[in-house]
């Protein structure tokens, strides 16, 4: 089920949008909510859209722009279909809500729901990043582990909102859920000046990220917003979870489940996918890309954009970069390009993941011929 609006009847133009309060729901008309009062709002969205010259220089592209979701107030684009999801659940007068998560919508719905007032129920794999469930356990939220993959937690929670009627964001209100990611494609086009890119990279995890980002493109031209041009659409995924890719790289229209995901990017272990064959037509629809990248690769590229843009992002945002060296390497990015990459969610996030990478601090005496011996570069 998708949510319809009918847009003949909307009215909005850009001097509109532009002098409303910049959050996610300055484009209210087109996000599913009747009742403003029921509106759950953390200031989620209206997020930067960096120019990344360094970034860009380096790989020989012209026109390179990081959507840096990391500063959303649970710090991923989590924020916003959960800002929507719980604002439909209060609307609709829920008891309680809660969801599956790898990870970041945990947090993010145990902060809207705290906000609210709604008890919050959520459901994690057992090996989900321990700064992930406790900042969800931090919102007052109830937080099941379940021994098993996100699949298996996803299977047992739609068990447990059928059974007492709550709303689960990602399933029982999925259709108005997936609505608030798509404003990620409403603020680009408004930050490069009305102007849909060229390229944009996405991380794939269930699809409904991308799918939600062509919906907001297309809902944008059909406003006559921007311009009726074609915008590329590519998928990211990490090679120990990356059944989109595969099938797409195999010519499939279907996806084949991973039984056991195994990455880095636990934000995108998500072997059964839910949106994968819709993900699929729509790769197809706009002459997009899919590739995924090893852990190493992704693990390398959080140090890579990093030290070059000063952006911090957790595996499954990086993932995009990793897949943007590549393309650029085979040619299938155009230096005159303009691309943007959605990075997703902070590298706090999977802070014990990383610091791994990175070793233990080096320790000096308190002197200055101490730090002369360790001093590396130029000053």
């Amino acid at each position: 089920m998708e949510v319809v609006y009918n847009l003949d009847d909307i009215r909005l133009d850009k001097e509109t949008i532009s002098k409303r309060e910049k959050n996610l729901w300055r484009y209210r008309e087109l996000l599913p909510i009747k009742d403003e009062d029921s509106i759950v709002d953390l200031g989620t969205g209206f997020t930067p859209l960096h120019r990344c010259r360094r970034l860009a220089d380096e790989l020989g592209l012209k026109n390179l722009y990081i959507k840096d979701d990391t500063v959303n107030p649970t710090n991923s684009f989590k924020d916003r279909p959960s800002s929507v999801a719980v604002s439909k659940a209060k609307e609709f007068g829920a008891e309680a809500v809660g969801c599956p998560s790898t990870g970041n919508l945990a947090a993010a719905v145990a902060a809207h729901a705290a906000k609210a007032g709604l008890p919050c129920y959520i459901f994690v794999p057992a090996n989900t990043e321990a700064n992930k469930v406790l900042q969800a356990s931090t919102y007052g939220a109830h937080l099941v582990a379940v021994d098993g993959t996100y699949d298996q937690a996803n299977r047992l929670a739609a068990q447990v909102a059928e059974e007492y009627g709550w709303a689960f964001v990602n399933i029982n209100l999925r259709p108005f859920y997936v609505e608030g990611s798509k404003t990620l494609a409403f603020e680009i086009c408004e930050q490069l000046g009305w102007e849909a890119p060229d390229s944009v990279i996405i991380p794939l995890g269930s699809g409904a990220l991308f799918l939600a980002i062509k919906r907001g493109f297309e809902q944008f031209k059909e406003l006559g917003l921007i311009e009726d041009k074609p915008i590329r659409l590519i998928g990211a995924q990490a090679s120990g979870c990356a059944p989109i890719v595969e099938a797409f790289k195999a010519g499939l229209d279907d996806v084949i489940p991973i039984e056991h995901p195994d990455t880095v990017a636990k934000s995108l272990a998500i072997g059964d996918p839910g949106d994968g064959y819709y993900v699929l037509e729509a790769i197809q629809e706009t002459g997009g890309l899919a590739e995924s990248a090893s852990d190493e690769e992704i693990l390398e590229a959080i140090n890579f954009l990093a030290e070059r843009e000063g952006i911090f992002s957790e595996p499954a945002g990086s993932v995009t970069i990793s897949v943007l060296r590549k393309l650029v390497e085979a040619g299938e990015i155009h230096p005159d390009e303009t691309v943007v990459c959605c990075v997703t969610g902070s590298g706090f996030k999977a802070a014990d993941t990383i610091q791994e990478r990175l070793g233990a601090l080096r320790v000096i005496e308190p002197s200055l011929e101490a730090f002369k011996a360790v001093k590396g570069g130029s000053a």
